[in-house]
């Protein structure tokens, strides 16, 4: 009769989904460490149409994080789950969003674990491979020319900024893993260096997890399963202790 601690997963991309199909990591937290898990497709992921997809191109950070937020409170006002006891867990986009969570929702989200995430897209843009997905997720659809690489204005890194997790920092106070595949170059593993340094400066919990020879998908034998394992001892420290 236990009610449960939730763990928040949205999913990374943005424009992917969250399907069916059975996904070993999170099946592992559930059967070892007895949490349920909430997957959430917010605005923008894939399966709800065009208009829907394109609805989230320059409205990151809000339409997102508003539906992961809705889809947590809708959990947890169902009285199935510990409201009081709610972690949230993501890589790239998905991390993106557990940072904005724990910033503009601290109240919520009690403990963070995420995986080479977009922190600071004003930084991010010149050292990705996709500066594209800066342009077009922080500013709209239109706003990069496909033609040719061109450095953003100082008005545009404002616009980076303010759609970052890092803009919401002074707020967050959820212990949070990061752990780096530090051959990503999709999302540079100076994102979650970043992160990682600007939390530890105010004393918040936090652990970094370097994978010298993973890129974007840490999804090698050893360095996947010793990510899952870290996990879910982070969340049975802040969530079941």
């Amino acid at each position: 009769n236990e009610k449960l601690p939730l763990i928040v997963v949205p999913h990374g991309g943005p424009h992917s989904c969250m399907s069916t199909a059975f996904i070993p990591s999170y099946g592992f937290l559930c059967r070892y460490g007895r949490y349920a898990i909430l997957l959430v497709n917010y605005r923008g992921s894939s399966g709800f149409g065009q208009e829907s997809l394109e609805s989230l191109a320059g409205n990151a950070s809000s339409l997102d994080v508003h539906d992961v937020v809705a889809a947590t409170r809708a959990v947890t006002e169902s009285g199935i789950v510990d409201a009081d006891r709610v972690g949230i867990c993501g890589g790239s986009h998905g991390g993106f969003l557990a940072g904005h969570c724990i910033g503009q929702h601290p109240d919520i989200f009690k403990v963070a674990a995420t995986r080479n995430p977009v922190m600071n897209i004003s930084s991010m843009v010149t050292a990705t491979d996709i500066p594209d997905w800066c342009y077009i997720e922080a500013l709209g659809i239109g706003h990069y020319d496909f033609s040719g690489f061109r450095t953003p204005t100082k008005e545009e890194l404002c616009i980076m900024w303010d759609r970052s997790p890092i803009a919401h920092l002074k707020n967050a106070i959820a212990p949070t893993l990061i752990g780096l595949g530090m051959k990503d170059k999709r999302v540079p593993p100076s994102q979650g260096i970043e992160y990682y340094h600007a939390l530890r400066a105010k004393h918040v919990p936090t652990k970094l997890l370097v994978y010298n020879d993973c890129d974007h998908a840490i999804d090698g034998v050893a360095s996947e399963a010793d990510f899952w394992i870290n996990t879910k001892r982070w969340f049975d420290k802040y969530l079941r202790t």
